[in-house]
């Protein structure tokens, strides 16, 4: 094992080991759509009352604004979203150009095509070096066929079934 130093290469490499799902974080804030992506997303922090955690850059642009929002939608994306997800998370340009954009009357937002919404509050924001770790109350949620978008070792991955098991692998 080498030192876990900070942002150097082998942590880089060890975390990115790691699959994760995607997730856009979206709301409407002042009358204007705000989002960001997140792989970061941990559900099922607690199930009394129904809470998940993601955690976001201190240097995001986005989330200054997403975080004084009523209500955030958080879309787990579906494995066909790959080019949404890149949309979302440009910094140039409509973010929201084209998507299928449902909007909650809190001002959540949600993409049509995901597969997983939840309606969240956040509960609580804590620093966690070059992040803040976000604890969302989840106060509404719909699941969707389909399978998740998966990031692993810096690129997007599908999951995979084997045929001869249930045993399931990501693939690029």
């Amino acid at each position: 094992m080498e030192q876990a130093k900070a942002n150097s290469q082998p942590v880089r490499d060890s975390f990115n080991s790691v699959p994760t799902a995607v997730s856009a974080l979206c709301a409407v804030v002042s009358g204007v759509r705000r989002g960001l992506v997140a792989t970061s997303l941990s559900v099922g922090v607690s199930y009394e009352p129904p809470m998940v955690a993601f955690s976001v850059l201190n240097s995001s642009q986005t989330w200054p604004h997403l975080r004084t929002a009523q209500r955030i939608g958080v879309s787990v994306l579906g494995d066909s979203q790959a080019k949404a997800c890149r949309q979302i998370a440009s910094k140039h340009g409509d973010r929201f150009a084209g998507l299928d954009i449902t909007t909650s009357s809190e001002g959540a937002m949600f993409l049509g095509g995901a597969i997983s919404w939840m309606d969240c509050s956040i509960v609580n924001i804590a620093d966690a070096g070059d992040h803040e770790l976000v604890l969302l109350q989840v106060h509404r949620v719909s699941s969707f066929d389909g399978e998740p978008l998966l990031f692993h070792r810096t690129d997007f991955r599908r999951l995979e079934t084997l045929a001869a098991s249930n045993d399931v692998v990501v693939r690029g």
